[in-house]
């Protein structure tokens, strides 16, 4: 129905509740023949009539979608109707007679139950209709999990759509008040400690969690719980991405891998890193990686001067520096770089030409067992490749560089994991001397990385199975790319020269545990796509650690981040490792390299002669 045809339909119910409803209460109190041809009461009726059209007008009743009517709606008829109902005991006031008090109170009664009335009946029919025999019984039955506001205002929604694909069947609240009330003809029965009860006796074929205001822990466990029932699970925004307008209330969407980890979010200092990037030319290796790509956009919001794209694959820089020019503000330059950090000559001329105030280091190689085949190319680029980025960093007087590590680099049974160990060594050592602010940020593994195990098992869940797991016991650290990236910036600030700091990665997961959760976030069972134990790769460990037991230091300079004690070889050993490592034998090199990172046997190992490759 247009705008028009609306109010004017309005205006014609109003016009005649309000013409006649003061005849109705005059004559309840004072039967007469013809109240028609009172003058008194002829004055008072088109003057409520006139007084009421211009006050509805003002507080937009004939504007109203009142099939959304609420409390707020019948407060703006309330407050129409009183005031039209003085305005007309104050003319009565200047008429012969007497102001009649009590024909008035009623008039007022008949006004707010017929005009509310007539609001509130559409939206009655339509809620009584939907939520009626009219349901489409194809619907799904869907258990919704928190009654209070949010929790209603979805039940309301998938009432009035018909089109939707899910019919409320039951709500769950652990607020013990609620337990038995009814909302919308739906019945509250307990808290969420039923949920595997309610889904089995109700035949719940879809769960919606709608409690925003919910901490990341709570929201975590309810939804491992709903999971758990093997039921499609979807939940409402968290209230702080309501807050921030990131998404609407009305955004229920697939609970997500990530949603799992349980992380609480990290408030950033804003103002220390706005002082460090904004104005400032920032440089970033490997910047069409997951994380150098992430830290590019996390970086963009504290509006640089420059950003310098650098990386060796042509497609993942040309992919983010065209998604950044869509969003960095025009006082932004994009400057995509394509080189490889291997290239000393290309590095040094490219950080002599921008002369970058801040350096974010992200290009490595990071698979284990590839890397296990391809030693030298480990060395070549992260020790070597870090080294050129570093002393270019050095020379050309860049004030904070940091390089990012991983939890690979503690007690390394394998070459990328030593090679990441001696760069931070590298670094360090650099920072004895250089005005530079050289530091590494260590963490684990990041969810939906190039080379993390979650686009594996999401490749062998679309193929139908099985999953691969090396191990039922092997464990790992995760976070996500935006997380992990936040962090690096932060602890980047905080930089005074040689600090490791190492990210709180919370609790290791069970990488067999992560698969089922992803086969169960696909709409499968367990059964359906199979997990198939390959054992354990070359170079991988069961457990990975953030710090080992010399480095550990409990203390955190800010929320999730700490610095560890981790120690490097004197500037005399690095020199002599690095002039000997590229002329060594590969199982020398490996051996070398990986003492060096356990610190096992250091002094022996250096003064012990090395095989050449002849």
């Amino acid at each position: 129905m247009s705008l028009k045809k609306r109010m004017s339909m309005l205006v014609i119910v109003d016009s005649c509740i309000v013409l006649f409803s003061i005849y109705i209460g005059y004559f309840l109190l004072y039967p007469i023949d013809n109240p028609f041809t009172d003058l008194f009461l002829v004055t008072s009726s088109l003057t409520i009539f006139i007084a009421h059209h211009v006050f509805a007008m003002y507080f937009g009743l004939y504007r109203k979608v009142w099939e959304y009517a609420s409390v707020r709606e019948l407060w703006l008829i309330f407050k129409a109707v009183t005031i039209s109902i003085l305005i007309v005991a104050i003319v009565q006031g200047f008429l012969p007679g007497e102001v009649l008090f009590r024909a008035l109170l009623i008039t007022w009664m008949l006004h707010i139950l017929l005009i509310g009335g007539s609001r509130l009946s559409w939206r009655v029919f339509r809620d009584s209709y939907i939520s009626g025999e009219q349901f489409n019984e194809k619907r799904k039955r869907t258990l919704i999990i928190g009654a209070g506001s949010a929790g209603t205002m979805i039940a309301r929604q998938l009432f009035k759509n018909m089109e939707s694909p899910l019919q409320p069947i039951a709500f769950l609240d652990d607020d013990s008040k609620k337990k038995g009330l009814e909302i919308f003809n739906i019945r509250v029965l307990g808290g969420t400690e039923i949920i595997a009860d309610a889904v089995k006796d109700l035949d719940i074929e879809h769960i919606i969690i709608a409690i925003p205001s919910v901490d990341k822990q709570t929201s975590t466990m309810l939804m491992q719980q709903c999971l758990d029932t093997g039921v499609h699970t979807q939940i409402m925004p968290l209230i702080e991405d309501l807050l921030t307008g990131k998404v609407s209330i009305n955004e229920i969407r697939d609970v997500r891998i990530e949603d799992l980890l349980g992380r609480e979010e990290v408030e950033l200092d804003l103002e220390s890193i706005s002082t460090k990037l904004t104005n400032k030319k920032i440089l970033i290796t490997g910047a069409g990686g997951s994380i150098g790509s992430e830290i590019c956009r996390q970086v963009a919001r504290f509006d640089p001067s420059e950003i310098v794209l650098l990386g060796h694959g042509e497609n993942s820089i040309y992919t983010i520096d065209m998604e950044l020019r869509q969003k960095v503000s025009p006082n932004t330059k994009i400057i995509p770089i394509i080189a490889d950090i291997q290239d000393r000559n290309r590095i040094f001329d490219i950080v002599a030409e921008y002369k970058p105030d801040v350096m974010y280091h992200a290009a490595a190689h990071k698979h284990v067992p590839l890397m296990e085949y391809n030693p030298m190319e480990a060395v070549k680029n992260n020790i070597f490749g870090t080294k050129n980025v570093a002393e270019a960093a050095d020379m050309f007087g860049v004030e904070y560089f940091v390089m990012i590590s991983t939890d690979k680099a503690v007690n390394p049974p394998n070459i990328m994991g030593a090679t990441k160990r001696f760069a931070e060594m590298i670094v360090q050592n650099l920072a004895k001397e250089s005005m530079t602010k050289f530091a590494a940020v260590r963490f684990g593994n990041v969810l939906g990385s190039r080379g993390s195990v979650v686009p594996l098992f999401k490749k062998q869940i679309a193929a139908g199975g099985p999953i691969t797991v090396t191990d039922p016991e092997m464990t790992r650290y995760f976070m996500t790319i935006p997380e992990a990236s936040r962090l690096v910036i932060q602890a980047g600030t905080m930089a005074s020269g040689g600090e490791v700091f190492v990210l709180d990665m919370g609790d290791p997961v069970k990488i067999v545990d992560l698969a089922n959760n992803l086969i169960r976030l696909s709409g499968y069972s367990e059964e359906e796509i199979g997990v198939r134990f390959s054992g354990i790769r070359p170079g991988e460990k069961m457990y990975e650690e953030l710090l080992d037991e010399k480095e550990i230091q409990s203390k955190y300079v800010f929320p999730k981040i700490h610095i560890g004690r981790a120690t490097p070889i004197s500037y005399g050993e690095l020199t002599y490792v690095l002039d000997k490592l590229l002329d060594m034998t590969v199982d020398d090199m490996k051996e070398l390299l990986i003492g060096l990172a356990n610190r096992k046997n250091v002094k022996q190992m250096l003064s012990e002669p090395v095989n050449v490759v002849s």
